[in-house]
């Protein structure tokens, strides 16, 4: 096996997947490390809007994530405190159906993807544990293959795309740009038989200070998070002393005013249920002299907005095709970190900004829920208000138009 590569990409699962199949497109000969071994599950939402359905429908692997029998959905039900907001996303370039699929299915399909391009050598079980470095440029990377030996592997670029704990962001000493820490402990459960009324679709309920969201997956499940305060004592020691107890509880006196509690009692949990008792909603600076970070090793965001899966394919894109435009990049290291920051903040920061929202406990005012009301009251509004998600509309459209129709409302008064 050769030992120089043009790119190291640590981390195989869908961000670093897709950007191997992606350079690999252009001629790069690519390095693919994954601690991991596939099949494997991690903590995700997994979801796909049908913005993002169409990536994936153009990257050629549709079709095989849709082979696994995961239901695809067009449906969003939302209920923020009284307001239910219900409709269906706006279509995207032909694309109507969304896709939450399950990771254990997802990160392997991908994986063999990109590993079935003559450009791409990927390892399975292998721990990155330090970088090369010479005059301030990363140059490789040192790890431990699931054997317990130690390789080198150099290349003229490595590429974190190993998640939110990103080893490779740490080596490389990335500076954060911003950090707005959550005020919620999230758990995520799979479900069987958990009904919906008609047709399946994604549910968000915020009530108070207490979130859950519900999508549709693979083998016949529900995926579920939940999310309380942080600060409530009493239900983080129920959820570490008995989480199917804390999750049914919760949902019984907390959602007690939704029908979630009686389409609970026939349900069963699936595997473990598993918890993160806070994170961060960071950014970080995306590239430097040797090295670039993708996914959530640049940016993780609060689950509740859906966003993680569709950033990591654009910025996969993004990345790709700047390190195409520059034949050298040891002399642009510096304008391609900066054409790469500026191009990712200016697609995906108002979506961040809304997971920085999402992510306080702050309840909502009464002119929010005012809003809220004109949203649920008005299916224009609400295709609007759905289509922020999958990029149809930009929070600002949504902003621009209530006010119009307040302005109109007061004129006609």
């Amino acid at each position: 096996m050769k030992q120089n590569y043009d790119v190291i990409i640590v981390g195989a699962r869908i961000a670093g997947s897709t950007l191997a199949y992606e350079l690999s497109k252009k001629g790069y000969d690519i390095l693919l490390l994954e601690r991991s071994t596939f099949p494997s599950d991690i903590l995700s939402t997994h979801n796909f809007f049908n913005n993002s359905v169409g990536m994936l429908r153009e990257m050629g692997v549709l079709d095989r994530l849709l082979a696994t029998r995961t239901p695809t959905y067009k449906r969003a039900y939302i209920q923020f405190d009284q307001n239910i907001i219900d409709g269906s996303f706006p279509e995207v370039n032909g694309e109507t159906d969304c896709l939450c699929i399950r990771r254990t299915y997802l990160d392997q399909i991908l994986f063999e993807h990109a590993s079935e391009h003559e450009k791409v050598t990927a390892i399975e079980g292998f721990r990155v544990t330090d970088v090369v470095s010479k005059n301030g440029r990363i140059e490789g990377v040192i790890g431990i293959d699931k054997a317990g030996n130690t390789s080198s592997y150099m290349a003229k670029l490595v590429i974190g795309a190993d998640g939110r704990n990103s080893t490779i962001r740490r080596l490389v000493n990335s500076e954060r740009l911003t950090s707005v820490p959550t005020d919620f402990a999230s758990y995520v459960a799979y479900l069987d038989h958990y009904p919906q009324k008609n047709e399946i679709c994604t549910e968000f309920y915020k009530i108070n200070d207490k979130l859950l969201i519900s999508f549709p997956t693979s083998d016949n499940l529900c995926v579920m998070g939940i999310m309380f305060p942080l600060e409530d004592i009493e239900w983080r020691e129920t959820f570490r002393s008995n989480p199917v107890l804390g999750l049914r509880s919760l949902i019984n006196t907390e959602f007690s005013n939704t029908d979630l509690p009686a389409r609970m009692q026939d349900a069963h949990f699936v595997g473990p249920i598993r918890g993160l008792l806070g994170y961060d909603n960071d950014w970080y600076k995306g590239m430097g002299k040797g090295w670039a970070l993708i996914g959530d090793a640049v940016s993780f965001k609060d689950p509740a907005v859906g966003q993680g899966m569709h950033d990591a394919i654009y910025e996969s894109r993004i990345l790709s095709e700047i390190l195409n435009t520059h034949s050298s990049w040891d002399d642009n290291w510096e304008e391609m970190a900066n054409t790469y920051q500026n191009l990712m903040e200016s697609k995906m920061k108002t979506r961040f900004e809304m997971a920085c929202q999402f992510t306080k406990n702050i309840p909502f005012s009464d002119q929010q829920h005012f809003i809220n009301s004109m949203i649920a009251s008005d299916s224009n509004l609400t295709q609007m208000f759905l289509g922020v998600y999958n990029y149809t509309f930009e929070p600002q459209d949504l902003e621009n138009k209530i006010k119009e129709l307040i302005a109109r409302g007061l004129k006609n008064e």
